[in-house]
């Protein structure tokens, strides 16, 4: 067996793992590897075609990797719990309320969702009230019938941000990590509502 035999034979089988694997950070790091066996086996073999070819073909895993190396990292952030401003703030719409604003109704269709800037907003069925920091609407935007179950009103005069549902979508694909952020909103909001004793009624979500 010669040594280019060796090198293209590896290069073809770490070829083949990239094909067979689903996860694209494994998938990507075997593709690298196979560039490198495939450069070496064209030089071997004085192939020039294969060394070009996956001479540009390994810069170009290589960057990939580090991307999604990079979105690995920005999902564990998000999943450790990220300041929603951070995350959604540069794409949210400011606008104020006067004190009696109601910024939606239960059973109304579902289309955007607000974060509490300054002010209080009050979840009228069942008496909640709250302060800045908070999020709301964002239930209703991933419920199955995109409907609210509850409605709120401005307890006071409030700076609110908004964000469309399309908008949130289109974020969203250009940040795949916010994704993670959010559940973990949803997940922390129903698992304090069920603390609470609430989590079987529909009235206990903000919406």
């Amino acid at each position: 067996m010669t040594l280019g035999f060796a090198l293209g034979c590896a290069a073809a089988a770490l070829t083949l793992t990239a094909f067979l694997m689903k996860s694209m950070l494994p998938l990507r790091a075997a593709a690298l590897a196979s560039n490198v066996f495939f450069i070496a086996y064209g030089a071997v073999e004085s192939l020039l075609p294969i060394v070009l070819l996956h001479g540009v073909l390994l810069p170009l895993n290589a960057v990939r990797l580090l991307q999604i190396r990079g979105l690995v990292r920005d999902i564990e952030r998000a999943a450790a719990g990220s300041p929603v401003a951070e995350w959604l703030l540069p794409h949210m719409a400011r606008r104020s309320a006067p004190a009696g604003t109601r910024l939606f109704s239960k059973g109304d269709p579902a289309e955007e969702m607000f974060y509490v800037h300054e002010g209080r907003v009050r979840l009228v069925e069942y008496g909640d009230v709250l302060g800045p920091g908070t999020l709301i609407g964002e239930i209703g935007l991933f419920a199955p019938d995109r409907r609210r179950t509850q409605s709120v009103v401005c307890d006071s005069d409030c700076t609110l941000y908004s964000l469309s549902q399309g908008s949130l979508y289109r974020v969203y694909y250009q940040n795949p990590s916010l994704g993670f952020h959010l559940i973990g909103l949803i997940v922390d909001r129903l698992m304090r509502d069920a603390a609470a004793g609430r989590a079987g009624s529909p009235e206990s979500n903000p919406a």
